[in-house]
């Protein structure tokens, strides 16, 4: 209920507009109840993140972890199928570039609990296929950034043109075959 406030705040008013006080209200109680259970602003704002990083990604099951690289990863980079209000991640993108100068605390929240959280899981069946032998990388921290950053759409372009959700999804989709695809057929490192 506080997190669902906390982002209809954030789409509405920005980071800027997003206090405590603004929060509790959208969530019909006090602050101090809402400190009750956030110890911070930051406390908070790194739960919306991984909310959000946990809606475009997912763990892998015991099950799905005995399949190939290719279909772990496309699993792996799936959204879950939740609902993710449209507006919110840009909303949070564009707080976190405006306000990151004033607000240092909220941009490593934002980097720990999303893009470096996906490095890291990532990582985690690079590591796994490695440890297999099904593939060969030596430096399975950069493998992990460059397939996160072939996966996902260009950040800027969505901050500064609107387009359709269904359209960006379709596109997603589409992007992440071919990024799985490429990384793959590239990334082996021969003898």
């Amino acid at each position: 209920m506080i997190i669902d406030a906390a982002e209809r705040v954030i789409v509405a008013q920005g980071l800027a507009g997003a206090s405590m006080a603004a929060i509790a209200h959208e969530a019909g109680m006090s602050k101090r109840t809402l400190y009750e259970v956030f110890e911070s602003r930051t406390a908070l704002f790194a739960s919306i993140i991984r909310r959000m990083h946990n809606m475009f990604t997912r763990p892998l099951t015991n099950a799905e972890l005995d399949q190939p690289l290719g279909q772990r990863l496309r699993l792996l980079l799936s959204p879950t199928g939740k609902e993710l209000a449209d507006l919110l991640p840009l909303a949070i993108l564009r707080a976190v570039i405006a306000e990151g100068e004033r607000q240092p605390d909220l941009v490593h929240e934002f980097l720990r609990e999303g893009p470096y959280a996906l490095y890291a899981m990532i990582r985690v069946e690079l590591d796994r296929s490695v440890g297999r032998g099904e593939i060969r990388i030596s430096d399975t921290e950069a493998a992990a950034r460059l397939l996160a950053d072939m996966a996902h759409e260009s950040v800027l372009e969505n901050l500064v043109i609107a387009q359709p959700a269904r359209r960006r999804q379709e596109a997603s989709e589409s992007r992440l075959e071919l990024a799985i695809r490429v990384f793959l057929g590239g990334i082996a490192e021969t003898e």
